[in-house]
């Protein structure tokens, strides 16, 4: 579920504790959780809902000034209504990993072993060490120049950096990433070892 830079600072501080999208079916589920540029956002309650159903405070818990305005803003498609109840869970784990440069052999190990795993679950073959010398060797480049160096699609190309962004490996800049410490010394490491 994509959700807006300014809704989840509404989230972050309360003034937005319910969301309304429309879809063919359920893009989110309750008791789950969504990992946003924000933060962490949990997700409490996933309920179908009919227009009649939407009241003048559900759209001021939505961030809207009346049930009329949401309502408006939901007829770009004629899919059911889901009310998502939300809130603030937590700052985004990732960046408190990826200071963690710090890493033991063990840590070392794991991390090497996680990378592997990535690499023999994907059909681009061994991806993950060569996308982290290419962010390495091109910080702050947009990713569609990345993804051309790459050999492919950026739409195919940016999931995948997120899955090194899981990993505290990389972080996202206001155009393209960089490596994060953690990123620098797995990368300095794997170098060492060639």
């Amino acid at each position: 579920m994509l959700i807006k830079g300014d809704v989840i600072e509404g989230i972050r501080t309360g003034k937005i504790s319910v969301l309304f999208r429309r879809w063919s079916r359920p893009g989110a589920k309750a008791g789950g959780t969504q990992m946003t540029q924000g933060g962490v956002i949990a997700i409490d309650a996933v309920e179908i809902v009919s227009e009649d159903d939407i009241t003048d405070m559900d759209a001021v818990q939505a961030g809207y000034l009346s049930a009329a305005d949401l309502i408006e803003h939901l007829n770009y498609r004629e899919d059911p209504i889901y009310r998502i109840g939300v809130r603030f869970a937590g700052e985004d784990p990732r960046i408190a990993l990826r200071e963690q440069a710090d890493l033991t052999d063990v840590e070392m190990a794991e991390l090497i072993k996680k990378l592997d795993k990535l690499d023999r679950n994907s059909r681009s073959g061994n991806w993950t060490v060569t996308f982290l010398r290419l962010i390495h060797d091109n910080p702050a480049t947009y990713s569609g120049v990345l993804a051309k160096k790459a050999g492919m699609e950026i739409a195919k190309f940016k999931p995948m950096v997120r899955r090194l962004k899981a990993l505290g490996l990389t972080e996202s800049l206001d155009i393209g990433y960089r490596l994060s410490p953690r990123g620098e010394r797995l990368l300095s490491a794997l170098n060492s070892n060639k």
